[in-house]
């Protein structure tokens, strides 16, 4: 089993701290945040998606590349994937960040998929994106970095099977999909085992977070308040997703582990908890040990 971590969710570190970390903690592969601070973050605290400090700046990725690739090999890691936030059809921008990974010697780079907002139809959305993929498999070929469509919430790619839509067509050896069962906790949950089946070639990556739904707190005070008052006037109960810590979430991790491993899945395990309920390297540590104890009840069930 393979472990890796991007570096979104480790945001106080800097490129060697976070090296460093993932050494102690086991973990053997590193991807790298791409993506520059907003200017009035820098005085903010380290943040998940603002004042990341473990990230590569577009603006200056070929001076910047070096030291984060250096981090990783000064402590025995390898950088396995650049982690940009592309947009779909932004074929300059994905260009860049192909460069920037394949110059950091990964081997996988996320890409743009489009978002659905219900103000643009999923068919018109599809073609968009489709003709985007076309072009980015020719860039993975010429970089030699695969491309990966995430599923992800909130766009048009939420579940295993929408992301096969967008990849069927493709060459398997270039374009892939990065599965996030995490994700699909708030939007796109298909039984494991069948999404993973339908993925086949195509499944690259996996990365591993947890998290819940719960009941607006508001809400639920209202409710408690009014039990035993007629609340037929409300037609809908809010709920929220949030993140959770791996053990504590939705997704049980022991299935998704069995099920991987069914489809005969060798690739990476990578981090990316942001339930902000351990520091960054206990964070890490507290992964590779769930992942650790995961594997040996596994191989107990098989009789390893």
């Amino acid at each position: 089993m393979k472990w890796s971590v991007f570096t979104v969710a480790t945001p106080d570190l800097k490129a060697e701290e976070l090296a460093a970390s993932a050494a102690s903690a086991g973990i053997d592969g590193i991807e790298w945040r791409f993506r520059g601070i907003p200017e009035d973050a820098l005085q903010e605290e380290p943040s998940y998606w603002r004042n990341n400090r473990c990230s590569i700046d577009p603006a200056s990725w070929e001076e910047q590349t070096p030291i984060f690739r250096e981090a990783a090999h000064k402590h025995g890691r390898k950088s396995i994937a650049l982690v940009p936030y592309l947009s779909c059809g932004d074929l300059p921008a994905t260009e860049q960040a192909f460069q920037a990974a394949n110059s950091l010697g990964a081997s996988m780079m996320r890409v743009g998929v489009p978002g659905y907002n219900r103000t643009a139809s999923y068919p018109e959305l599809y073609r968009e994106a489709v003709r985007y993929l076309s072009e980015v498999q020719e860039m993975a070929k010429q970089y030699k970095v695969k491309a990966l469509v995430e599923t992800h919430h909130q766009t048009i790619a939420p579940s295993a099977s929408l992301a096969y839509r967008l990849v069927q067509s493709l060459d398997a050896e270039h374009v892939g999909v990065l599965y996030d069962p995490g994700n699909l906790v708030h939007e796109g949950y298909e039984n494991h085992r069948m999404g993973l089946e339908l993925l086949g070639p195509y499944l690259a990556h996996v990365h591993v977070k947890n998290a819940g739904w719960f009941q607006d707190e508001a809400v639920a005070t209202f409710s408690s308040e009014r039990l035993g008052e007629d609340q037929s006037s409300s037609l809908t109960t809010k709920w929220n997703c949030s993140w959770l810590s791996l053990t504590e979430g939705v997704v049980d991790w022991v299935q998704v582990v069995r099920d991987l491993q069914a489809v005969g899945y060798n690739g990476y395990y990578g981090i990316e908890d942001f339930s902000g309920a351990f520091s960054s390297a206990k964070m890490l540590q507290h992964f590779t040990d769930v992942f650790q104890a995961i594997k040996q009840q596994l191989e107990e069930e098989v009789g390893v």
